[in-house]
Formats: structure tokens, C-alpha cells, sequence
């Protein structure tokens, strides 16, 4: 069920965090700088995700009835909240007895059996897909970058963030909590670098005031594949996408695009 062609793209999947912003400010999400050797947006920052495994597939087709989902969408959301507990620590999307030093447990468990599935038996939990919001699909495949993925984003709540988190050693050099606008600002700055889908994504999550917001819009709007085009007007090239999936800002000069 994975690929690594273009006509295919590789299937992927992320869960944009948010936390509860400092002093009643507005939230923060969880995003990553990605280690600068790697294939695909190396040294960019992103949230963290990644592709999903055949293991994310065989566990989908078993759980897929009983969570009301697709057996490929249900892959997908077993992805994110794998990648989630490996990248990060977290354990999103999970229910049972979770502690911190339970979640570190299953995290260096994760690491060295590589799939979810034994973790859950190990630990007595069980996946609650439910604290999950599908926000998102971004799937370029028209464009000419070598590694082509098609990527399913999602929502969802840390609430306090008090909580401990730290990078996986391998993909990632930073882990860091920040507001939507506040890492477009730092982008501005040449602080941090976004490629395209992540500069839409975080202009969008800079619209809401809360979570309960971003939850809002994204399940009032229907999740539609977006796979950006380029488009000549005023004889200049622009990286454009759909204008009705809840994105503020659908183009971009082709010139000043960074892609992975």
C-alpha cells in the first residue's frame, strides 16, 4: 500500500499539537526542525509526522470498523499518533493509564519493535481516535521535488502542555512550542525556515484564537486534496492552492517558495 512514486505519492501523516498559550495569549502548537541530512526538508521546520508503515496499514484494516473509519484513514491516523509518541514523547490519541514515565517507557519500546500495535498490548491502552480532528491533505504530485509524499494532517488538544517533551535523536535537532504567528514571525526573521505547505498551514492556524477554533473550521470544511499549481499572471510564476479549503493565503511568487 506504499509507494514511493510520483503518480502515487508516499502516505504521510502529522498531528498538529496545540498547547494552551502563556497568560491567556493565543495557543501554541508543536513544531520541529528536522536534522538538515535528511532527504526530504532538511533543516526546515515542521510539525512533526512522518510516513506510514505497513504495520500502520495491518492494524488499520483490524480497528478501522469499530472507529467509524475508512481502513486507509484509520492507517493514517495510527501514523500520526505513532510518529507523535516517537518524535516526541506524547502520547496523543491514546487512552488508559498514561503517566510520564509510562509514555517514556512506551516511547524507547516504540523505538526498537517500530510499530504500535505491541505497544498497546504491552501497556494496556488503547487508541482513542476520537481526540483527533482531520484538518488537512497536501499531496504536491505535480510538482518535480524528488521524494513526493501525501501527507494527512490532524488536530489536537495538549490542553496545559504541562508536560515534558524532547526530539527523537535521529530526524530531529529541536523540538520547540510557539504560536502560528509567532513562527511566521520568526520565519520573517530567518530564524527558522518553512516550506510551502508549512507556511500555509500555520497561516491558517494563526486564525483561530483557541483550539476549539481550529476544531471548529476544520470540521465545517471538508478535508479536499491539495495539490499546488503553478500559474503564470502578471508575467510572473506563482505557486497557487484552492481557494475554498480554508486557507487565507493561496499563493506565493514561485521565486521565493522553499520546497523539500
Amino acid at each position: 500500500m506504499t509507494s514511493d512514486s510520483s503518480s502515487q505519492g508516499i502516505p504521510a501523516a502529522t498531528i498538529i499539537i496545540f498547547r494552551n498559550g502563556p497568560a491567556g495569549g493565543p495557543p501554541e502548537v508543536l513544531m520541529t526542525v528536522r536534522s538538515s541530512g535528511m532527504s526530504f526538508a532538511g533543516g526546515m521546520a515542521v510539525f512533526p509526522g512522518g510516513r506510514v508503515d505497513q504495520a500502520d496499514f495491518a492494524l488499520g484494516e483490524r480497528i478501522a470498523a469499530a472507529h467509524g473509519l475508512s481502513p486507509d484513514e484509520a492507517a493514517h491516523q495510527i501514523a500520526a499518533v505513532r510518529e507523535t509518541l516517537e518524535e516526541t514523547g506524547l502520547a496523543m490519541g491514546l487512552a488508559g493509564a498514561i503517566d510520564a514515565q509510562r509514555a517514556a517507557a512506551a516511547r524507547a519500546m516504540l523505538a526498537e519493535v517500530g510499530a504500535l500495535e505491541p505497544v498497546l498490548a504491552e501497556f494496556g491502552w488503547q487508541l482513542d481516535l476520537a481526540q483527533i480532528t482531520p484538518f488537512a491533505r497536501w499531496f504536491p504530485k505535480n510538482e518535480r521535488i524528488p521524494r513526493v509524499y501525501d501527507t494527512r494532517f490532524y488536530l489536537a488538544n495538549l490542553g496545559t502542555g504541562a508536560v515534558e517533551v524532547s526530539i527523537d535523536q535521529s530526524e530531529n535537532t529541536r523540538l520547540f512550542w510557539i504560536s502560528a504567528q509567532g513562527a511566521l514571525d520568526a520565519a520573517e526573521r530567518g530564524e527558522i525556515k518553512l516550506i510551502f505547505p508549512t507556511r500555509r498551514n500555520l497561516e491558517r492556524l494563526a486564525l483561530f484564537a483557541s483550539y476549539d477554533e481550529a476544531r471548529a473550521q476544520a470540521e465545517a470544511i471538508p478535508v479536499k486534496t491539495i495539490t499546488p499549481r503553478v500559474v503564470e499572471e502578471g508575467g510572473k510564476a506563482w505557486l497557487t492552492i484552492l481557494a475554498d479549503a480554508g486557507y487565507p493565503v493561496t499563493a506565493e511568487l514561485l521565486e521565493t517558495v522553499a520546497r523539500g
